[in-house]
C-alpha cells in the first residue's frame, strides 16, 4: 500500500542521513588514529615539535588515565575499568543517536563527535593500555593538559550538546500575566444601574427590602 511504501521511504531517508553522520565520525576516528601513529614514529624518541612558538607544541605523552591526562594512577584495574566505561559510553551515545529525530542536526552532530572521540581513545586502551597524547597548548607559563584529536572531538561534541540544552531551555514558553481581566461577580449578583449616588461597582448586590420598611 501507499502507506507502507511511504514508511519504508522515510526509514531509508532517516538511515541514510544518519549514515552520513556515522561516516563523518569514522573519518574523525581515522584522523585520530593516523595522527597518533605519526606521533609514535616522529615524537616518541624525544624530539618535540614547536608549531607556533609560545602557543602550540607537539610532545609525545602516554596517558593511562582519562581525557587530558586526568586520573593516571590506576594500573591494570584502571585500564580495564576505563575500557568498560568507554564501551558503555559508546553504546549509550549510539542509542541516543538513533533515537534522535532527523531534524535535530545539532544533537546528531554532537553524538557523532562524541562517538568518534570515545572510540578513538578506546582503541588505544585496548591495543596499548594507554592513550597517546601529543598536542600541547600553552600561553605564557600556563599549559593546557596534553590531548589528542579524540579528546578535542569529545570536547566539541559535549559543548554542542550543552549548547543545544541551553537553547531548548531558552525556547520554552514562559507564563505571562494577562492584563485587563477582572474577577467575575458572584452568582446571583446584580450590577447596579448608573445613576446619581450609585457608583458602578462590579459585584454590587442590591439590598433586599423588607416588607413595610421604606428605604
Amino acid at each position: 500500500t501507499m502507506n507502507e511504501v511511504q514508511i519504508i521511504n522515510n526509514a531509508r531517508s532517516r538511515l541514510g542521513w544518519r549514515a552520513g553522520y556515522l561516516f563523518a565520525a569514522f573519518g574523525i576516528y581515522l584522523v585520530d588514529q593516523m595522527t597518533k601513529a605519526w606521533a609514535v614514529r616522529a615524537l616518541k624518541s624525544g624530539q618535540d615539535w614547536t608549531i607556533i612558538s609560545g602557543f602550540l607544541d607537539f610532545i609525545y605523552t602516554e596517558n593511562p588515565g582519562i581525557a587530558f591526562g586526568q586520573l593516571q594512577e590506576g594500573g591494570q584495574f584502571g585500564r580495564w575499568f576505563f575500557v568498560v566505561l568507554a564501551a558503555a559510553a559508546s553504546v549509550a551515545v549510539l542509542y541516543y543517536f538513533f533515537r534522535t529525530p532527523r531534524n535535530e542536526d545539532r544533537i546528531l552532530g554532537s553524538c557523532a563527535l562524541l562517538l568518534a572521540g570515545i572510540l578513538g581513545n578506546l582503541t588505544d586502551r585496548i591495543r596499548l593500555g594507554y592513550v597517546v597524547d601529543f598536542i600541547v597548548l600553552h600561553a605564557g607559563s600556563y599549559h593546557w593538559p596534553t590531548f589528542n584529536v579524540a579528546d578535542a572531538s569529545i570536547t566539541i561534541g559535549a559543548l554542542l550538546m550543552a549548547l543545544d540544552l541551553l537553547l531548548r531551555l531558552d525556547r520554552q514558553p514562559r507564563p505571562r500575566a494577562v492584563v485587563g481581566l477582572q474577577p467575575e461577580p458572584l452568582e446571583g449578583a446584580r450590577r447596579p444601574a448608573l445613576g446619581p449616588g450609585r457608583p458602578a461597582v462590579r459585584g454590587y448586590v442590591e439590598p433586599t427590602r423588607r416588607a413595610g420598611v421604606q428605604p
